[in-house]
Formats: C-alpha cells, sequence, structure tokens
C-alpha cells in the first residue's frame, strides 16, 4: 500500500520557498538600486521615476533601455556612466526622455 502524502507538510515547504525567494528578490533589488547609484536619490524620486518607466509602453524606449540594462550588467556601464549622467537620467525619466535613470532599466 502507497504512505499518504502529507500535504500540510508539502504546503508549508513551498511556503518556506516562496518567501525566501521573495527575500532574495527583495535583496537583490536593494543591491541593484545601490549598483547603479540610485541610492543617491529621494525615495520620491527613485518611485517616480520607477513609475514612470512601467507606465512607458513606447517598445523603442524600452529595448533602449533594455541594451541599457545588458550593458550595465556585462559591466561596461559601470566603468563609463558618469555621476552626472545619473542625475539626469532622473530628471529625463520624470520628463519621457529616452535615457531613465539606470536603476529603472534593471528594475524591469
Amino acid at each position: 500500500m502507497r504512505k499518504p502524502r502529507d500535504f500540510d507538510a508539502e504546503l508549508k515547504s513551498l511556503e518556506d520557498k516562496a518567501r525566501d525567494l521573495k527575500s532574495r528578490k527583495v535583496q537583490q533589488l536593494g543591491e541593484l538600486v545601490i549598483a547603479t547609484g540610485a541610492d543617491a536619490l529621494t525615495a520620491d524620486e527613485l518611485a517616480g521615476a520607477l513609475m514612470v518607466v512601467t507606465e512607458t509602453k513606447d517598445a523603442g524606449k524600452r529595448e533602449a533601455w533594455a541594451k541599457r540594462g545588458a550593458a550595465f550588467f556585462r559591466g561596461r556601464a559601470r566603468r563609463s556612466a558618469p555621476s552626472p549622467d545619473r542625475d539626469t537620467g532622473g530628471a529625463a525619466t520624470q520628463s519621457g526622455d529616452a535615457q531613465p535613470a539606470p536603476g529603472g532599466a534593471g528594475a524591469t
């Protein structure tokens, strides 16, 4: 005869895994904010910039942001993006320009 499954234990295990994944995601997003220099922005500025990015439907802008983000993760953007560019990027995001704050590119 087959041993009955312990659904409660399996559910608890899945809940623990989901909690761990969510915690890891939050930690990685925080690390991304710091790595891109977006931690220099106020919480209001960062939230506003991210809201503009998520509301943008322009495929060209999104593709440009994705390329910039991919370059960042390959290590190019970290060496070549000066701090003043980040400040301009935050202002550009609020005006809807094609170059957002670097934190927005990785978050999408």
